[in-house]
């Protein structure tokens, strides 16, 4: 089994195709470049290297969020057309899952945060469990005290990853009760390898929908949504 995996859901452009055994190809980027100028050449680039044609994949796992609208955006669209002229299924990873799924052998708490803006971040709990990753609490975006609190109802050691924890970070070295560690640099940001090792265990699941289904996680409206009906409020 092939997996394509793309992740444009934040900062870092990611992608990469795995098989059951391998990572086989990964290209990932954190320069801040338009993720519509990097993703597709990206794509074009492990498909080069890797030596497996877009036709030999068996189906394509998608970053959907939450994270960025515009990333989720261009990676749904590129995740879409892909599938739609080639068939393939798409296996919608949850973005928290994927950056949770980083950090798998982390014996302890995960706790995902990516910078959601507005005082808030998107975030979850999950463990791993007999080699599955389960949640403990569903994705969200929340204030990071909340979380905080949340997690602290619990004994184990936490480990926090995601482009959050340097907003974060201070908050949660002077305000975290429970023992914890962030994540190394090289496992700290999301990766389509992780989304596609994720995606085909997910795909064994049956966990799939087609190209036409799919559609991006975004929990909460974005900012041209909010401010027009706001404005729509205050022409009333």
């Amino acid at each position: 089994m092939k997996i394509l995996g793309i992740d444009s859901s934040g900062l870092v452009a990611s992608a990469a195709i795995a098989d059951e055994k391998n990572i086989i190809a990964e290209f990932t980027v954190n320069n801040r470049q338009t993720h519509s100028q990097t993703l597709l050449p990206m794509i074009e680039k492990v498909v080069d290297m890797s030596g497996i044609e877009l036709e030999q994949i068996d189906a394509i796992a998608i970053a959907a969020g939450p994270g960025s609208f515009t990333g989720l955006r261009i990676g749904s669209a590129t995740a879409k057309g892909i599938g739609l002229v080639l068939k393939k299924p798409i296996v919608s990873v949850p973005t928290l899952e994927g950056l949770a799924y980083r950090v798998s052998v982390f014996d302890g708490l995960i706790c995902p945060i990516m910078d959601a803006r507005r005082n808030q971040v998107y975030t979850g709990i999950y463990r791993m469990e007999d080699g599955n990753l389960i949640c403990l609490s569903e994705q969200k975006a929340v204030d990071i005290h909340e979380i905080m609190e949340e997690l602290e109802k619990y004994d184990d050691k936490v480990i926090f990853l995601g482009d959050g924890v340097e907003v974060q970070r201070e908050t949660i070295e002077k305000e975290f009760k429970n023992e914890y560690c962030f994540a190394p640099i090289h496992l700290s940001k999301q990766s389509a390898a992780a989304v596609a090792a994720l995606g085909e265990v997910y795909f064994e699941q049956r966990k799939v929908e087609s190209a036409a289904e799919h559609k991006p996680i975004y929990l909460r409206k974005s900012q041209a949504e909010r401010e027009r009906e706001e404005r729509l409020k205050n022409q009333e």
